[in-house]
């Protein structure tokens, strides 16, 4: 099995492209972030000093022109676009790596994580898509930019057949489904941090602090809460499957279910973690603080299992691709 240089060249450059126009949606999302808030403070010392806001009519009866859209609108606007071009570019180069290997692009680390990050893109995209939860973008931009400039770099691995043990009709059906579930479990990892954030400030309360001033424009916590409970409740059963999935692929290629395996051993404690934050989610006295807590402990599980697992602990599981 032969690979195709051309087309490989082709997905390492649409990565890339990814990776830079989501960098440049970033920074539009900051600067529609950071617009807003001056906006909003400039508005309160206005109506605190007895003035009215721009754009309030001063003469009873009298229609006022509609003001042009602000300008942290207009960035907001802009930021959204460059996200659905930079989606669209990172699958294209899933895709693109696919063709050129003639096999399923998910046989390491870099194409696991890739499709990791263009599932939580998807998922932002059609949860994050009204403008109050725009604002949360830049939080989950982040992580995501981070994971893409690990994948080109410290996990790449050129374009190649896999080897021969993950030739199998498993491998589409058993790591897709749990490189999608973890894009959305990082969706809800991102929402109880900023959940707990909020609580810390609430809103109206926020203070003149480091932490209040970026807690000001986000939305309310009761918001961030059912965003962060939304995406547990997807990914929690996607998860899941794909674990089990995993583990009838397991007898197949093994002869046996379950073995202890450091992955399998990692990936079942993660998804304990996640059945009991919904548990604590729909308990009195844990849905607050600490069931966002258990949650984000899911998530640090998931990582862990991510990289810790994959490239330090030696198992049946070692098919990262590094070398």
């Amino acid at each position: 099995m032969t690979t195709n240089e051309t087309l490989a060249q082709y997905s390492d450059w649409a990565f890339r492209s990814a990776f830079t126009v989501l960098a440049l949606a970033l920074v539009l999302l900051i600067v529609q972030y950071a617009s807003t808030r001056a906006r909003a403070v400039q508005d309160k010392e206005l109506v605190a000093a007895g003035a009215r806001p721009a754009g309030s009519a001063t003469v009873p009866g009298r229609v006022v022109e509609q003001p042009k859209k602000p300008m942290a609108e207009r960035f907001g606007g802009m930021g959204s676009a460059v996200l659905v071009v930079g989606t669209v570019l990172i699958f294209a180069s899933i895709v693109l790596r696919g063709f050129a290997t003639d096999r399923f692009p998910l046989g390491n680390m870099y194409e696991f994580v890739t499709m990791a990050c263009g599932a939580a893109l998807v998922v932002g995209l059609a949860l994050l898509s009204k403008p109050a939860y725009r604002p949360m973008w830049v939080f989950l931009l982040v992580p995501i930019l981070i994971l893409m400039f690990l994948a080109a770099t410290v996990l790449y691995a050129d374009a190649a057949p896999v080897v021969p043990a993950l030739r199998s009709y498993w491998l589409p059906i058993h790591v897709t489904i749990v490189s999608v579930g973890s894009g959305v479990f990082l969706v809800s990892g991102i929402a109880s941090l900023l959940f707990l954030l909020r609580m810390r400030y609430p809103r109206g309360e926020e203070g003149t602090g480091i932490f209040a001033r970026v807690a000001e424009r986000l939305p309310d916590a009761q918001t961030l809460d059912r965003l962060a409970y939304k995406t547990t409740i997807i990914g929690f059963p996607l998860f899941g499957a794909g674990v089990i999935l995993g583990a009838i692929w397991a007898e197949a290629a093994w002869g046996r279910f379950w073995g202890w395996d450091p992955k399998e051993t990692m990936s079942f404690i993660a998804w304990v973690i996640y059945a009991a934050y919904l548990h604590a989610r729909a308990t009195s006295g844990w849905r607050d603080t600490k069931a966002a807590w258990i949650n984000i402990a899911g998530f640090v599980a998931m990582l862990f299992n991510l990289f810790i697992i994959n490239m330090v602990v030696s198992g049946l599981h070692s098919y990262a691709g590094l070398t």
